[in-house]
């Protein structure tokens, strides 16, 4: 960095390069401005972790994909649907079941107990997947490869498909 070429200055030489790499992670331009205004923000209340051996574009557009990733992740979090009731009873409503009736579908109880009747091995990858565990995650707890919890859940979930068709 020259002498008189300030942290500032170098920031606004990159504006147009923020500006094309933000809109190639937003494909919009309004968002892509935001994305460009609070990644300037950013870098400029961070400014006292940059040090000068580090490449200072590869830094900013590090902060600016960050930033893009935690405001997706929000965006896809407040769209989650967070049943609060007993059973949760909205969250397993079929929304075009094709019965006439509550009756014609499956309660919660009876799907438990078919869940139930699985083996530890099948039943366990089964209902943290349910409870929203990821598959690696599932795999790092069992101490499991990936390949076979994933293969545990379809079979699991196969399963259940057939015990339930049956069920009524």
């Amino acid at each position: 960095m020259k002498a008189n070429d300030s942290f500032e200055n170098r920031l606004l030489g990159l504006q147009d390069n923020m500006f094309n790499f933000a809109l190639t992670l937003t494909s919009n331009r309004e968002e892509a401005r935001d994305l460009m205004q609070e990644t300037t923000l950013r870098v400029l209340d961070n400014k006292e972790k940059y040090y000068e051996n580090i490449n200072f574009k590869g830094w900013v557009f590090t902060i600016m994909h960050n930033i893009f990733v935690n405001n997706y992740r929000k965006i896809v979090r407040s769209k989650t649907v967070i049943d609060k009731t007993e059973n949760l009873y909205h969250l397993n409503l079929p929304q075009d079941s094709g019965f006439d009736t509550p009756e014609g579908a499956y309660t919660i109880k009876e799907i438990n107990m078919a869940i139930n009747s699985f083996t530890d091995e099948y039943k366990i990858p089964f209902s943290m997947h349910l409870a929203g565990f990821k598959y690696e995650e599932i795999a790092r707890h069992l101490g499991l490869p990936i390949g076979t919890v994933k293969s545990r859940i379809f079979f699991a979930r196969k399963r259940l498909r057939e015990m339930l068709k049956d069920f009524r």
